[in-house]
C-alpha cells in the first residue's frame, strides 16, 4: 500500500515540511559527489549503536571526530539510495504538512527533531553493540505518521493497494494505511532480530519515532487546532 496524497486541508503554508526536505535532497546530492569518499562520510555522520552507548577508541579513531550525540541529529538528513530518499520525502510531503499544521512551525520542527532522536535510541537499544550506520529521515518522518493517526484516524487518503498482479488507487482511511504500515514495521522488527545486522533495515527506529509521533502530538498541538479534513 503506497500512499499519493491526502485530502486533508490546511491554513498554515508549511515551509518548515519544504525545508526539511530541501535540506534531505540537498545533502543526498551531496553524498552523490563523494564517490569513493561516502562510506567514510556516512561512518562518521551516521547514528552508530556502539558509539552512542560506549566510548570506543579504536572505533572512534575509524570514523572520524563527530560528537556521537551530534550524529544522532545529522544521520537523520542521510540516505542509502534514491528510493530511500524519494520514500523518506514523500511520506514527509503527505503527512508533514498537516502536523505542521496541527503544531505550528516551531514546535513541529521540534517535534520532527524529537521523534528522529526517539527513533535512533529506540534502534540502538535494540541493538546496541551495532557498528552499522544508522541513516536516514525514517525514524523523524515515523513521528510524523504516529502524529497523523492520532489527530486523523478517518482522513482519506488516496493509496495504490496491490490486487494480485494489479495495482488500483484507491481512498482508505488514514487508520488503515498507517496502522497497517506500523503493524508491518513492528513484525519486520521482530522477524530481523536474529538476521545478521538486523536484516541492514532499522526497524525498530520506525516503531520507536511512531510511537514517539503518538506521545508528543499531545503535548505539543496548538490548543485551538480543530482538524478539517474531509471524511
Amino acid at each position: 500500500m503506497i500512499p499519493l496524497r491526502d485530502d486533508n486541508p490546511t491554513t498554515l503554508v508549511p515551509w518548515v515540511t519544504v525545508l526539511l526536505i530541501a535540506a534531505n535532497v540537498l545533502v543526498f546530492l551531496y553524498e552523490l559527489s563523494l564517490g569513493p569518499g561516502l562510506e567514510p562520510f556516512l561512518f562518521a555522520y551516521g547514528a552508530i549503536p556502539a558509539r552512542l552507548f560506549e566510548a570506543n577508541p579504536q572505533l572512534e579513531q575509524a570514523v572520524g571526530a563527530v560528537v556521537p550525540s551530534v550524529t544522532v541529529f545529522t544521520s537523520m538528513f542521510l540516505h542509502g539510495g534514491v528510493l530511500h530518499v524519494v520514500g523518506n520525502m514523500l511520506y514527509l510531503w503527505i503527512f508533514g504538512n498537516n502536523i505542521e499544521d496541527a503544531l505550528g512551525h516551531v514546535r513541529f520542527l521540534l517535534f520532527y527533531l524529537i521523534s528522529g532522536v526517539a527513533a535512533a535510541y529506540s534502534h540502538a537499544f535494540i541493538d546496541p553493540n551495532s557498528t552499522v550506520p544508522m541513516i536516514g529521515a525514517s525514524g523523524a518522518v515515523s513521528g510524523v505518521l504516529g502524529a497523523y493517526l492520532v489527530l486523523f484516524p478517518r482522513a482519506r487518503v488516496l493509496a495504490l493497494v496491490p490486487f494480485g498482479f494489479m495495482m488500483e488507487m484507491i481512498r482508505v482511511p488514514a487508520l488503515i494505511v498507517l496502522g497497517f504500515w506500523f503493524v508491518m514495521q513492528f513484525l519486520y522488527g521482530l522477524f530481523s532480530l536474529g538476521a545478521p545486522g538486523g536484516g541492514g533495515v532499522a526497524w525498530f527506529a520506525h516503531v520507536g519515532g511512531f510511537l514517539a509521533g503518538v506521545v508528543l502530538i499531545r503535548l505539543l498541538v496548538r490548543r485551538d487546532f480543530r482538524p478539517q479534513f474531509r471524511s
